[in-house]
């Protein structure tokens, strides 16, 4: 299969300013999105709610994003990727500076619930704006980059968040993220290429969200679905009540130190670089086995009542959860020939479905066994995971030669 000229190849200024842009837009998206994270133990003590109910804020988020992305994805087949990727970077900052404001829990939770619906225009298109615009020779490190924006951009707004919220309040931590987000989006708005290889499908949105039928039939991408789920699960859960654990005994950490746990994201723009490109030049499977062994590894360390011991086992976390999702996230747009959204939707679905009910389930299993409980769940999914990958196609399928060729 042939490769159209107007692709963006590796080591050219034009790839150079697109993945930098697409790397901004993820790094603001997932600020907006994670930055309610960081102030989980200020939230609970404002609002007098335990640790399972504050995590509602992100749960309410990442919940209707999961279902929206859906809806975004076969939108975008029409109407293109570039405007909605954009307008959903500015509304929800507009939002977040307004949850900022919320006079009580519930106010709160309904704007969460509004930016996650808002929001999931980014995620939805960026990984196949990324599979269109990019050569495939370089598909892997563009998509590595992004993935590391969202990575980092998590890192920063649940550090602002943490951090913030336990010098100043959370409200301004809010506020902080939201204005700033706003004004990189107005950034991203000016830079960010025009499609040049998008094609609109025939049809209105009825078809378009007819056609997830193609991923939905794909056992390839229902696994890598199930994958997403685990993977953003076992970390969303794992990070929600760190803060906690880190607070109690045997630690007795204050909050601000507490908050600091979430720089260790710094290990996931690493990892997703390196695994996603070694996994254009090896088997994708063997790559997210990895990834999914080092994140057990890290949540057994964590149980240890050693402070060194559990930072390096949250390193290991975050480390095998960026690059296995660098791979899977990858592997979907490189497999899926046509539907290539709605292919991307679907993986995101289970992505951001892991979060929301991942994170909310492990806050019980805390509150009932404590940390303890918390690390069972990450094993458990991990698991699963593990199972999902098995079959998994271990070298280059039908699809991805075509896009290799």
């Amino acid at each position: 299969m042939s490769v159209p000229a107007t692709h963006l190849h590796r080591g050219t200024r034009e790839y150079r300013q697109a993945s930098a842009v697409l790397f901004g837009a993820g790094f603001m998206a997932f600020s907006l999105l994670y930055v309610v994270q960081g102030t989980l133990p200020a939230v609970s003590a404002a609002f007098d709610v335990s640790p399972a109910a504050a995590s509602l804020t992100l749960s309410f988020t990442t919940l209707p994003l999961a279902v929206a992305v859906i809806v975004a994805a076969s939108w975008s087949e029409g109407l293109g990727r570039r405007s909605l990727l954009v307008g959903s970077l500015l509304g929800a900052a507009v939002l977040t500076l307004g949850a900022a404001a919320s006079p009580s829990f519930a106010v709160l939770l309904g704007l969460r619930v509004l930016t996650g619906l808002v929001l999931a225009g980014l995620p939805a298109v960026a990984m196949a704006y990324v599979a269109e615009e990019f050569h495939p020779a370089g598909l892997g490190t563009a998509m590595g980059l992004y993935i590391s924006g969202t990575g980092l951009g998590g890192m920063t707004g649940r550090l602002a968040g943490g951090l913030l919220s336990s010098v100043l309040s959370w409200r301004v931590a809010l506020a902080v993220v939201g204005g700033l987000c706003l004004l990189g989006g107005a950034w991203v708005a000016l830079r960010l290429p025009s499609s040049r290889n998008f094609v609109a499908a025939p049809g209105g949105l009825r078809e378009r969200l007819a056609a997830m039928r193609g991923p939905l039939a794909d056992p390839v991408i229902r696994r890598l679905a199930v994958c997403g789920f685990v993977l953003m699960g076992s970390l969303v859960s794992y990070f929600n009540y760190l803060q906690y654990r880190l607070a109690g005994p045997p630690f007795h950490l204050p909050s601000s130190a507490a908050a600091l746990v979430f720089g260790l994201y710094v290990f996931g723009t690493v990892s997703a670089n390196w695994m996603g490109r070694l996994a254009d030049r090896r088997s994708r499977r063997s790559v997210l086995y990895l990834g999914l062994a080092i994140m057990a590894a890290g949540a057994l360390a964590s149980l240890s009542g050693w402070l060194p011991l559990v930072l390096a086992g949250t390193a290991a976390m975050v480390f095998g959860f960026f690059g296995a999702h660098s791979v899977t996230s990858g592997w979907v747009n490189a497999w899926a020939t046509r539907q290539r959204a709605q292919a991307s939707s679907l993986y995101l679905f289970g992505y951001h479905l892991g979060s929301s009910v991942a994170g909310f389930v492990g806050g019980l299993f805390f509150g009932a066994f404590g940390w303890a409980g918390e690390v069972s769940t990450v094993i458990i999914l991990l698991a699963g995971g593990v199972v999902a990958a098995l079959r998994l196609p271990i070298g280059l399928g039908s699809q991805e030669r075509s896009h290799a060729s």
